[in-house]
């Protein structure tokens, strides 16, 4: 029984270590306690004209939920705490964020190419492939609507982005790097470390 206790303890002081090793990471990188997009760019190893940028735009802004274009340290663990340890659902509703470039509601067309085209230019730097079938960024936005937009309305809500990609196999694989950018994340870091 003591151990049990124990083990608690340890794996509580774990995530307070570490919660404390991040803050004191991200006060290094940003003395005033918030983060502002060329330096989540700087801080991620991102150039700001390369083919990540847009990329990152899109995740900085889904990271800011008060939308007042900086990070704080909350919004930043609780970003983190999402990507690590959310269920799908969750970041479902995250990538939304993302693909949904002016918030307002609906990712569009446009919005679903600039995210898609941003996404293949990555892999293509990483030298991963996208999908096994070589599709165009047309390709893929027109197979991903005909699959997601169930109202044939033209633009994508929340409802139908989760609904649609928890019922296609096809369009949850290729929405997988923007519900888990941590893999993202670390190939900028190591890029970075390159440099």
């Amino acid at each position: 029984m003591g151990q049990t206790q124990q083990t608690g303890t340890t794996t509580e002081e774990i995530e307070v270590k570490a919660l404390q090793d991040m803050y004191r990471k991200f006060v290094m990188e940003c003395p005033s306690g918030v983060l502002f997009l060329h330096e989540f760019k700087r801080f991620f190893g991102v150039d700001p004209t390369g083919d990540a940028s847009d990329y990152a735009e899109c995740m900085f802004r889904a990271f800011d939920t008060n939308g007042d274009n900086t990070i704080d340290f909350l919004e930043f663990v609780a970003a983190l705490n999402l990507v690590f340890r959310g269920d799908l659902e969750h970041k479902l509703r995250w990538s939304f964020k993302v693909y949904d470039k002016d918030s307002n509601g609906y990712v569009d067309r446009s919005e679903l190419r600039s995210i898609i085209q941003s996404i293949y230019r990555i892999k293509r730097g990483t030298k991963t492939d996208m999908n096994d079938d070589h599709l165009s960024v047309d390709d893929v936005v027109e197979r991903i609507f005909q699959a997601v937009d169930s109202d044939g309305d033209g633009h994508i809500n929340m409802e139908e982005f989760i609904k649609g990609a928890k019922a296609d196999p096809w369009v949850l694989n290729m929405l997988k790097l923007d519900m888990n950018p941590s893999r993202w994340v670390l190939e900028q870091r190591r890029r970075s470390a390159r440099f």
